[in-house]
C-alpha cells in the first residue's frame, strides 16, 4: 500500500524524509507529537495520498523501532548520537556468561530420574524408634463392624440411627385416570 500510494504522487519525498524535515522545522526541545507532524506535512506538501494518517503512523512506528526516532512522553524526536540509550522498563537482563571450554565438552544430563542400578545392594530396613508414649504414631486403624452377634440380620444404617442413608427417593404424584366419552 505504501509503495503504490507514493507512486501516484511523484512530487512527494519519502515519508521518513518528510517526517524528519517536519521535526526539524518544528524545532521543539521536547519533540513533536503526531498531530503536529501531520499538520506540518499537510501544510508543506498539500497534495497527500488518501491514507495519509495511516501511512504517517506506519512510518513513525517503523522509524521508532529502527532507532531513527525516539518516542518519549507521546512526542517524537530525533535521536541524539551522543546521548546514552534509554533504559527500558523493568529489570535489565542478566549478562550472559560464557562457559569454559572444559564444561562445554561434558554431555548434558538426560531428562527425568536416572534408572536404578541393578547391581546396587538393597537398602537396610528402617529401625522403628519408639516415641516414648507407648502409642503408635498416626491415625488408628479402622475397626471391623460387629456382625449382629445373635444370628439376627446385620444392623443397617436405618436401624441404628433411625434415618436412612443418602438422598430420599423422589415423591411421585398419584396418577388419576380420565374417562373420555365421545
Amino acid at each position: 500500500m505504501a509503495a503504490g500510494e507514493t507512486n501516484k504522487h511523484k512530487s512527494l519525498p519519502p515519508y521518513p524524509e518528510m517526517i524528519l524535515k517536519a521535526i526539524e522545522a518544528l524545532n521543539d526541545k521536547n519533540g513533536s507529537n503526531k498531530s503536529s507532524i501531520a499538520k506540518h506535512i499537510e501544510s508543506t506538501y498539500g497534495d497527500l495520498p488518501a491514507g495519509h494518517s495511516a501511512l504517517l503512523t506506519h512510518h513513525l512506528n517503523r522509524m521508532k523501532e529502527s532507532g531513527e526516532l525516539v518516542f518519549w512522553k507521546n512526542n517524537y524526536m530525533k535521536r541524539d548520537p551522543s546521548a546514552p540509550p534509554r533504559r527500558g522498563r523493568g529489570r535489565p537482563p542478566k549478562p550472559k556468561v560464557a562457559l569454559p571450554q572444559a564444561m562445554d565438552l561434558t554431555p548434558t544430563r538426560p531428562r527425568g530420574r536416572p534408572p536404578k542400578d541393578p547391581n546396587a545392594s538393597p537398602k537396610p530396613s528402617k529401625v522403628k524408634v519408639s516415641t516414648g508414649s507407648g502409642k503408635p504414631r498416626g491415625r488408628p486403624r479402622k475397626m471391623a463392624r460387629p456382625s449382629g452377634g445373635l444370628g439376627g440380620p446385620p444392623p443397617t444404617a436405618s436401624t441404628t440411627t433411625g434415618k436412612p442413608r443418602g438422598r430420599p427417593p423422589k415423591a411421585k404424584a398419584p396418577v388419576t385416570e380420565v374417562n373420555v366419552q365421545h
